[in-house]
């Protein structure tokens, strides 16, 4: 009698957990955006316009929430791990993006009116600040455009507003609590 009432029981809390932990789940750090998709094809409003390619170059919207407790600014990256460089490729730097801050509107890599007060576009490795869309080189197939967003732990990064693509990534390594991405590819 006391073996068939404790499975029950243990049924009963296996759901109970189950629910939690697929709630908890459910409320992580995550990225959104209207205009790109995991997995997906970039459109062409998001593809330099130079080196071979005609797109219009223009960053698009990205949004973010259930940042991790601590949370005292944001960084956003576009990384093409793909590139022929040993390297990789910087395309968008953004950092010192105030914790109040949970989105870009498409665009903002384009015009820094559009960035938050106090937020710093890093040196991309087109040479610029700025947002540098993708642009793979021909017959190098499709190339995946990782854009990242970090919690970080400080309110801001101590580093000069020009500083490369690999200074920013190392100390956004350094002070990330949790990261959120989403991989878009493009290949001519």
């Amino acid at each position: 009698m006391r073996k068939q009432s404790f499975i029950p029981l243990m049924a009963i809390m296996a759901v109970i957990l189950a629910s939690f932990f697929s709630q908890a789940l459910a409320a992580g750090f995550t990225l959104a955006s209207p205009d790109i998709a995991e997995g997906r094809k970039l459109d062409m409003q998001h593809v330099l316009n130079g080196f071979g390619c005609a797109g219009k170059n223009i960053s698009p919207a990205l949004t973010w929430k259930n940042a991790p407790e601590g949370t005292k600014s944001f960084a956003v990256t576009v990384y093409d791990p793909d590139a022929p460089t040993g390297s990789g490729w910087w395309h968008w730097v953004v950092f010192n993006i105030p914790s109040s801050v949970g989105k870009l509107p498409a665009g903002a890599g384009n015009d820094p009116e559009l960035l938050p007060t106090g937020a710093i576009q890093g040196r991309t490795d087109f040479g610029a600040p700025g947002y540098g869309g993708a642009c793979p080189p021909q017959g190098h197939g499709d190339h995946r455009y990782v854009f990242t967003v970090y919690a970080l732990d400080v309110p801001s990064l101590d580093i000069p507003a020009d500083s490369s693509g690999a200074m920013v990534g190392f100390f956004l390594n350094a002070h990330a609590l949790e990261k959120a991405s989403i991989t878009a590819t493009f290949g001519r």
